[in-house]
């Protein structure tokens, strides 16, 4: 039998429509996945479906953190599938200042980063990892940042733009990953004895869409000499949700290209 395989399992994705979340999805349902993408963007959500076109994708347009959504989401999963194998919490979020300096950081900003960073994958465990607690087995993959296991390099920002927009990384983005880490870690003795295994995933810098000198500038930081792409984190994925990582519980794969070694 192929241990990597996800022939059968229902997986739930958040962030199923986003740059990552919908290679995700593809990838996912290419291993034999029964997706469940979930996401707030209903224009984007419907580009997924267009596109992949697969009786293996269900989708559901919610906000992951309203709880009577999700529990409305995930009875009708429920009562179609019978099970949760897995969940994959990979929605996150920018505010309309989130490139705004530290010391003029709007509260506003931080409280909606983090509702949905943090909050938002906490909803999600609950009521999908209570139901995998409840069978006794299942798999929650959190996806995390570099940023929120070292600091970023600011002297990288300087002229640096993403979609001709002015970036950094704000510290509300570093600590929304940083305390998915520790409800990662948390989660994994919790429901040790339940069998649900919690495990994070954490990408180095993905290109998609910073200006050269950026792109220049990070790649330098990089012992592999380049920025990631989204490509490079799908193996990872695959064996935490499959059963080739059936005795794999409170960890963290970095997939960075060496970056955090330095």
């Amino acid at each position: 039998m192929d241990r990597f395989s996800l022939e059968g399992k229902v997986i739930v994705v958040t962030g199923a429509a986003g740059i990552l979340g919908s290679r995700f999805c593809d990838a996912l349902i290419e291993y034999g996945a029964q997706v469940i993408g979930l996401d707030s963007n209903s224009q984007a959500l419907t580009e997924l479906t267009k596109r992949q076109l697969s009786m293996r994708l269900t989708t559901y347009c919610v906000d992951i953190r309203d709880r009577e959504a999700l529990r409305l989401v995930h009875d009708a999963v429920f009562e179609q599938f019978g099970r949760i194998d897995g969940l994959l919490n990979n929605a996150a979020t920018k505010s309309e200042n989130f490139f705004e300096p530290f010391e003029t950081f709007p509260l506003e900003d931080w409280d909606h980063v983090m509702s949905v960073n943090l909050q938002g994958a906490f909803v999600c465990c609950q009521e999908f990892g209570g139901r995998m607690a409840l069978q006794g087995y299942g798999s929650i993959v959190n996806v995390l940042s570099i940023y929120g296991i070292v600091a970023p390099d600011q002297r990288i920002y300087e002229g640096s733009e993403y979609l001709g927009r002015a970036i950094n990384t704000p510290a509300v983005y570093s600590a929304s990953k940083a305390g998915l880490w520790g409800l990662t870690s948390y989660l994994s003795s919790y429901w040790g004895s339940r069998h649900v295994r919690v495990n994070a995933l954490t990408p180095g810098g993905i290109q998609s869409g910073q200006n050269q000198v950026f792109v220049d500038r990070y790649s330098q930081r990089v012992p592999f000499g380049c920025m990631g792409q989204a490509d490079d984190l799908v193996g990872a994925l695959i064996y935490l949700l499959s059963d080739a990582a059936g005795y794999v519980t409170g960890q963290n794969i970095v997939v960075d290209g060496g970056l955090t070694v330095w």
